[in-house]
């Protein structure tokens, strides 16, 4: 597949079939959260991957009792840097740092998909929880939760706004 297909085929995955990711797949998903563009290429981002099911199923009543996160073979849990406040100050903490792990976020999920996974980013969930579960250290923010795993089911395309209201284009 090329890119635009894999980004346009790609769909949130909420049911998994019991099938564990071998270990070369698993490798692909880290070299995708580690290629991905950061602020001042300070990677300002470090990720949890959780197999253990009992985990799972504390990490799915964290994120709202949302059932399908403990049912992915693997979760991941994506936290992003407090430490670039050493370079970027404030901006750094408000917006590098969340556009550091969402970028890397974004290509794992494209590679999961192209390499036969389903995925979701979860983004509803009590932060102080997944910090306790994982005993996640201060300067690490919970930033997004991510059930990976090969899908159980294959969703229809969600509608998408009109270029038009997308873009507008600004030339000389």
């Amino acid at each position: 597949m090329d890119l635009l297909q894999i980004i346009r085929r790609r769909r949130s995955i909420r049911a998994f079939q019991e099938r564990p990711i071998p270990d070369e797949v698993l490798d692909d998903l880290i070299e995708a959260l580690r290629w991905a563009p950061s602020a001042g290429n300070l990677q300002s981002r470090f990720f949890y991957f959780v197999f253990d099911r009992k985990i799972r199923e504390q990490l799915a009543e964290a994120a709202l009792a949302q059932e399908f996160v403990a049912q992915a073979p693997l979760v991941v849990v994506a936290c992003a840097d407090r430490r670039i406040a050493r370079t970027y100050g404030r901006r750094g903490t408000e917006l590098y740092m969340i556009q550091d792990v969402a970028a890397s976020v974004q290509n794992m999920l494209l590679v999961a998909h192209a390499l036969g996974l389903g995925s979701v980013w979860v983004g509803a969930f009590d932060e102080e929880r997944v910090r306790a579960l994982l005993d996640i250290p201060e300067h690490l923010r919970p930033a997004a939760i991510v059930p990976v795993g090969y899908p159980a089911e294959q969703p229809a395309p969600s509608p998408r706004i009109p270029k038009s209201r997308l873009v507008k284009m600004v030339r000389s």
